[in-house]
């Protein structure tokens, strides 16, 4: 999942080398993903009304489905 997410998003931004996600597990199973990128790169990663994150959201949705996991995708500064 970690590796998923930090692929995507190093395919949105200018500068690759500044994508760090960070990964952890709750209490009850869930997968929570922090993703932060160059400050620059804040509104590629975000989109149009929130678009992109959503759409990044979903992907990533669908593969924890396909685990049997859930998962929470955290855009942080």
């Amino acid at each position: 999942m970690k590796g998923l997410l930090e692929y995507l998003a190093r395919q949105l931004v200018r500068e690759p080398d500044a994508v760090k996600v960070e990964q952890f597990e709750e209490d009850d199973g869930t997968i929570v993903l922090e993703l932060s990128v160059a400050e620059d790169d804040y509104g590629r990663v975000i989109g149009k009304g929130g678009r992109t994150a959503n759409a990044l959201r979903t992907v990533l949705k669908a593969a924890a489905v396909k685990r049997q996991r859930k998962v929470l995708v955290d855009i942080v500064d």
